[in-house]
């Protein structure tokens, strides 16, 4: 959380097989940063260890680019991005419905990120709506032009679906009649 007046640092995901994230983690151990790695796979029970590598963690610049390696890798081994084994356990069982809307932006902004199912959803609707032409959206979700044209006429349907539903929900709330004929208002065939 920031204070008034602080700058927000916008979060940087890492791009797909980008590993360079790694050289500025808190826990790569140099010259000057003598750290252990087994510091970070403690036993469950072993609280001084857990405590020191959250600590770690905490200060770690790339803590959010670890914790996205981990649940996308399915790495479940180890204190990463400044949560444990268990903690994590949660976030690896959803991973594919999560919906970070700044992955969604940095993808619309030609960033190759790995996305989950919400998120690829996201970025079509998104790019649907800001009428995003089918190739640039093909290109963005590594698809055919065959398959984002697919997806576009999902995403229209199913907009057009929901107005429906939502106009039919208003004309029932407000106990309207709609104009729509009915299977007897056709009248008879001449």
């Amino acid at each position: 959380m920031t204070t008034p007046g602080t700058p927000r640092i916008p979060v940087r995901h890492r791009a797909l097989g980008d590993h360079t994230w790694q050289d500025q983690a808190a826990c790569n151990p140099t010259e000057h940063n003598p750290v252990d790695p087994e510091t970070f796979f403690p036993g469950p029970e072993d609280t001084d260890r857990i405590a020191t590598a959250k600590a770690l963690c905490a200060q770690c610049p790339v803590a959010r680019a670890c914790l996205d390696a981990a649940l996308e890798a399915g790495d479940t081994h180890g204190v990463r991005g400044g949560l444990t084994e268990e903690q994590r356990e949660p976030l690896h069982t959803r991973i594919a419905e999560r919906l970070d809307h700044s992955r969604v932006n940095d993808t619309l902004a030609g960033r190759d990120i790995h996305l989950t199912k919400a998120e690829r959803r996201a970025v079509v609707i998104a790019a649907h709506r800001h009428d995003v032409p089918v190739d640039r959206l093909a290109r963005l979700l590594k698809i055919t032009d065959e398959h984002a044209l697919k997806l576009y006429r999902e995403t229209r349907r199913a907009i057009r679906h929901r107005r429906i539903a939502e106009d039919a929900g208003r004309t029932a709330a407000t106990g309207g009649t709609t104009n729509q004929l009915g299977r007897h208002g056709f009248g008879t065939a001449a």
